[in-house]
């Protein structure tokens, strides 16, 4: 705190304390410690109440010590030197007081008023803060002087026992974050953001630019209860934190994930990478975020992945003749959903169909490794390392060998996904490259995407969007995907859960620009129950 402070005295009115005026004069102890209690104590001992002289030189002396700074011979001139050292000392640093100024008004009776002009500072940030305040005189009981009655009240009236001044960011520092065309989002109209959109803000918000505000407040010195506000230093700007989503998107999204009792879903734009919707009826609810977070057997939508791998390594051909029975054994045996089977199948007939034992019957044709590198080479699933903008899982593909082999390439065993990563399997076919989702602008939030080590060959991409086509208009997706034109693909799910007693329904599917995939715990066949749910985001598109 500078010195050289101001006090400027008015007029003392010459009234004794006490009589009909004011009831009763108080006759305290002046706390004070070492030399300037032995000087007070040799003084001639004064009795009655203070006079108005003593009032008035009492606040004078009081204020000219606190302006200079000299928190401990302020305190002196007090009847509680421990307690106002502490929260004179605490003015100049928590307050963040780097200099204050005094002027003293007509006291009356023991009671002076006077007005304060300080100058607040934190980090960057300075105001003046002019406010008015008052003290009260008494005499010291065992030393005669007239010393000033401490109250938390004389630092600023707004201060109750207890209580102390802190300067630092206020509420009014929110950052609001916007889609993609500039809408803001709020997780009231968006209830599957709620924990979506505070971690953007807690990531990115000093890298949105605006400016947080800086508020003085009256707080509990124990750090409990809320505070108040007794000065705005800033008010501050609102930083705006643009996201990839699109509001139309996200509303159609909410409300088919409100439908169901359980559902996640998300959105990706594949030449892009950009999540254009999360939604996600346990979000919505508790607050984790199986859209995101989840991780869950796949089911026949992995089947995407172990195409791709079939086709690259020439174990398969969308033409080739692979026949659908009931049952196939690799380790242990397999059969379709409700034992179907297809006679005369081609393998892209087979994949539209969502037949599981045509897919197991070529596991021996692939090593055990490649699934999972296909999965983490073309694909960029399971690698650990997405940065999205929030907390995310992107998918586990273990290098399995026999019975798990085979149940991993129909999406079963211990693989596990969730929406986003599916959305971005069907994003990667209809792009041709893997482009790592994200909710915001990498560039301007400093994210590192993760790249694939390579893209879809041609070849392989053109047989996977065909068989997606297939799978769309006249395969196990065609009730889902009815009305949806343009350039679409889709693939269907199932997925079997130990202890439950229908499986988890799956669908991922792309249209144009956009790709979409969702999961409904115990829905059944994908195609009726998470079909819709892609369906309704995909008409946004």
């Amino acid at each position: 705190m500078r010195t050289g402070a101001k006090v400027t005295v008015g007029v003392v009115t010459a009234a004794l304390f006490g009589g009909a005026g004011f009831g009763a004069w108080r006759l305290v102890d002046a706390v004070g410690s070492g030399a300037d209690n032995a000087h007070r104590q040799a003084a001639p001992e004064r009795t009655g109440p203070p006079t108005a002289d003593e009032v008035e030189g009492a606040a004078r002396d009081f204020l000219a010590a606190w302006a200079k700074g000299d928190a401990e011979g302020a305190a002196a001139l007090t009847d509680n030197a421990q307690a106002a050292s502490a929260a004179l000392g605490a003015y100049r640093k928590d307050a963040g007081i780097e200099k204050v100024t005094f002027r003293q008004g007509a006291a009356a009776g023991a009671k002076v008023p006077f007005t304060v002009t300080a100058e607040v500072a934190f980090k960057d940030r300075h105001s003046t803060w002019t406010y008015e305040s008052s003290l009260g005189v008494v005499r010291g009981r065992t030393t005669g002087r007239a010393v000033v009655d401490w109250q938390p009240a004389v630092l600023h009236p707004g201060l109750a026992r207890g209580e102390t001044l802190r300067t630092g960011p206020g509420k009014g520092s929110d950052i609001k974050a916007v889609d993609r065309s500039g809408r803001e989002l709020d997780a009231k109209e968006f209830p599957s953001l709620a924990a979506v959109l505070p971690e953007l803000r807690k990531r990115f918000g000093q890298k949105a630019g605006g400016r947080e505000a800086v508020e003085v407040r009256a707080e509990r010195a124990d750090g409990t209860g809320p505070g108040r506000t007794l000065h705005t230093v800033d008010k501050g700007e609102a930083a705006t934190l643009r996201t990839t989503l699109d509001a139309r998107a996200q509303r159609a999204a909410e409300d088919a994930v409100a439908r169901r009792d359980e559902a996640s879903v998300v959105a990706v734009r594949p030449s892009t990478g950009e999540i254009l919707a999360v939604a996600d009826t346990g979000a919505r609810r508790a607050g984790f975020n199986a859209a995101l977070l989840g991780r869950t057997a796949p089911g026949s939508t992995m089947k995407v992945v172990t195409a791709a791998l079939l086709l690259e390594k020439g174990a398969a051909r969308t033409d080739q003749p692979l026949a659908c029975p009931q049952y196939a054994t690799y380790g242990k045996q397999f059969h379709n959903v409700e034992k179907s089977e297809i006679a005369g199948a081609t393998f892209a007939q087979d994949f539209a169909a969502s037949c599981n034992t045509a897919f197991v019957s070529l596991a021996g044709k692939v090593a055990d490794g490649d699934l999972g590198a296909e999965a983490r080479e073309v694909f960029g699933l399971g690698m650990d390392n997405w940065q999205t903008g929030v907390t995310t899982f992107d998918g586990r593909i273990p290098d399995d060998s026999g019975a798990e082999k085979a149940a991993a390439m129909i999406g079963q065993g211990r693989v596990q996904m969730n929406p986003l990563t599916m959305a971005s399997v069907a994003a990667t076919v209809k792009d041709g490259t893997f482009r790592q989702p994200h909710l915001v602008d990498p560039e301007a939030a400093g994210l590192e995407l993760a790249r694939a080590a390579r893209p879809l060959p041609r070849p392989v991409a053109d047989g996977l969007r065909r068989m997606m086509r297939l799978t769309a208009v006249g395969g196990t997706g065609r009730t889902a995907m009815a009305g949806l034109d343009g350039d679409v693909g889709a693939k269907t799910g199932s997925a079997e859960v130990d202890g439950q007693d229908r499986p988890n329904g799956w669908f991922t599917a792309y249209r144009g620009d956009m790709a979409a995939a969702a999961v409904v715990p115990r829905g059944g066949h994908g195609g009726d129950s998470a079909g819709p749910v892609v369906a309704a985001v995909l008409h946004t598109g």
